[in-house]
């Protein structure tokens, strides 16, 4: 099958099958929502966008898009936002979900390699890996390589770029694996609590955009505390 046809096939199927659906956790992300609502609707996969106490327009924009749009009232973090489209998702009784970022970085036409893989090697967990892309910006991709050592040992798993937010997820994991988190730690809490109850986590290369004028949430200093923080509970906590 050649990438074209897996492009083309893949998303229709899981659409018609109602197999999978897209989850975007948004927060301001007027500029970009659209486009890329849109694009996942062409593949014929369901979107979930969870606007995370906005004060723009995400949510109108999403949803004349086709998008399914979740609100919190005021914004409570991406791991929060997060666990909204989860919890959605378990309800709907998907058989899986697949997670990018609303802001453009993440590439729609991607997510035929995730069911895939996720398909053809029985994964609990797909992710995504950008560390093949040139584009990446330098200190994120030294701060990316660090942790992603640090989870690979802690997880016994290869997983090259572990805080990538393109990932797919499996129901069983979702029902499985208790998340906690309300921010940017959750994508290491997921993987760390998935490891533990022994789910296979595999990688695909992926693409990635980067300085497209999308503004950037992350707090450096208070999410690699987080961070550290989440590692340190894991070590201490066998049940966690």
């Amino acid at each position: 099958m050649t990438h074209h046809d897996a492009q083309q096939h893949l998303p229709r199927a899981a659409g018609a099958n109602g197999r999978y659906c897209v989850v975007l956790p948004a927060y301001n992300a007027a500029k970009t929502i659209g486009p890329l609502v849109q694009s996942i609707k062409s593949q014929g996969l369901p979107v979930v966008v969870v606007d995370d106490g906005s004060t723009d327009n995400t949510a109108a924009i999403a949803a004349q898009h086709g998008a399914l749009v979740i609100s919190h009232l005021r914004n409570q973090g991406k791991g929060r936002a997060l666990r909204t489209g989860f919890e959605h998702a378990l309800r709907a009784t998907y058989e899986a979900v697949v997670t990018m970022d609303s802001d453009g970085q993440h590439h729609p036409e991607d997510i035929p390699k995730f069911i895939q893989a996720a398909e053809r090697q029985h994964a609990g967990i797909v992710v995504g890996n950008r560390m093949g892309s040139a584009v990446m910006p330098f200190m994120r991709r030294h701060t990316n390589r660090v942790m992603s050592r640090l989870i690979s040992a802690l997880s016994r798993q290869e997983i090259p770029d572990s805080q990538c937010g393109f990932r797919l997820i499996h129901r069983e994991v979702l029902a499985t694996v208790p998340l906690r988190s309300r921010h940017y730690e959750i994508e290491t809490e997921l993987l760390l609590a998935a490891s533990r109850r022994r789910w296979k986590t595999i990688s695909v290369p992926i693409q990635a955009t980067y300085n497209n004028g999308a503004v950037s949430y992350i707090r450096p200093l208070q999410d690699t505390v987080r961070f550290f923080m989440l590692l340190l509970r894991f070590l201490l906590n066998p049940r966690t």
